[in-house]
């Protein structure tokens, strides 16, 4: 059962977000305005409703100053001081082109990413907020964006165009696109008929503490995992079928065995708790001889084919039927591997949380592993991890 923080606000909750150490704030921000800061108990610390009254859509800690909060509304980022929760320190207005989805700091809090409406991406250098870079490349709203750990110069982004981006900072250019409708459609095509799927709209983006593996939980009620391999390539792409609605939120967990564990949020109002430490996408080796074996599989059966073809002198027609056949199986053999698959790196824990999830928060409360969750009410949730 999860503990509510009650009475921080007054309007739906739209973003939550931990400040590093043992002793770490959580700062909150909701429709109108309003930003609140929790201790790890979930006593209010302080409130404050900004000038203009624009939804708070993110709010993230710097990692190297935990005196120093960003929160995004509007085009606007402004920089809060817990320790004195009056009013912003600093404002960079126009940090967005148009109004900001996510805002993301990187290891130094030296810079800070947004994401926009327009789908550009820009970088604020810190300290003075002077956007430094322009990435565009988006054709639709950016939703997500995030810093890739131990490589400063990479910055991955994702949005409603259904592209992830991994971008090179030094060059500003893209240094590879993944389509995931393109993803979609070839897996569609493995899929039996019938079977719909709603686009894999790109809503959140993660990486990995080691910085190798990303994830992006997608509309499609997928979250879609890449591996980054040297020279900053895209190694290997694949999915774990995550809700059965939109999935709204990813986040990997720094603070577990490995770097694997990931939490996720969705539309379907579950939160699901992930080892993906064996997961073919964090973990290939297996997942190589599987491939090569199946492919080898497949080769055999269409050589056997073509002899028992050339052996009786099958008609063209019936030749036709049996490859649409074996589509058929390798379509079926592809299901049972993904389930396989699933239940190899299926959810740990499956929370029942009922509500749409608008944002989540890993942190560790007063020593406890504790997953924050931030909905379409104005009270913050608490599950405790500490059966794992």
């Amino acid at each position: 059962m999860g503990s509510l923080w009650p009475e921080g606000h007054s309007s739906t909750l739209l973003c939550v977000g931990g400040s590093p150490g043992p002793e770490g704030l959580i700062a909150s921000g909701a429709e109108g305005g309003e930003v609140t800061l929790w201790t790890q108990e979930g006593a209010i610390v302080g409130r404050l409703v900004l000038p203009g009254q624009e939804d708070i859509t993110s709010a993230a800690f710097s990692p190297a100053d935990s005196a120093r909060l960003y929160v995004s509304h509007g085009d606007t980022v402004s920089v809060l001081d817990p320790r004195n929760l009056k009013g912003p320190v600093e404002n960079f207005q126009g940090a967005g082109e148009e109004e900001i989805n996510a805002l993301a700091l990187n290891e130094t809090g030296s810079a800070v990413a947004v994401a926009d409406d327009s789908g550009a991406v820009r970088i604020l250098e810190i300290p003075g907020g002077r956007v430094c870079r322009s990435l565009r490349r988006h054709t639709n709203i950016c939703s997500s964006v995030a810093f890739r750990p131990h490589r400063p110069n990479n910055l991955v982004s994702v949005g409603l165009d259904m592209q992830v981006i991994l971008w090179g900072l030094q060059k500003t250019r893209p240094l590879w696109t993944l389509n995931l409708q393109d993803v979609a459609e070839e897996d569609a095509h493995q899929q039996r008929p019938g079977q719909l799927f709603n686009p894999p709209l790109a809503h959140c983006v993660s990486v990995s503490s080691c910085g190798n593996i990303l994830g992006c939980a997608a509309e499609d009620g997928r979250v879609h995992l890449m591996r980054i391999g040297s020279g900053s390539k895209l190694e290997q792409h694949g999915a774990i079928k995550a809700h059965t609605q939109g999935a709204s939120q990813v986040h990997f967990i720094s603070f577990f065995s490995h770097p694997y564990w990931m939490v996720t949020g969705g539309n379907d109002g579950q939160v699901a708790l992930w080892d993906l430490g064996k997961h073919p996408v964090v973990a290939p080796e297996g997942k190589t001889g599987k491939t090569q074996a199946t492919a080898s599989q497949r080769r055999k059966g269409k050589s056997s084919g073509r002899r028992r073809e050339q052996a009786q002198d099958k008609s063209k027609k019936k030749a036709e039927r049996e490859e649409a056949e074996e589509d058929d199986d390798e379509a079926a053999a592809k299901e049972q591997e993904e389930s396989m698959e699933e239940e190899k790196s299926g959810p740990r824990m499956n929370i029942s949380h009922g509500d749409k999830v608008n944002s989540l928060c890993p942190a560790v409360l007063k020593g406890e592993p504790s997953i924050i969750v931030a909905d379409q009410s104005t009270n913050l949730t608490v599950y405790p991890l500490s059966q794992l």
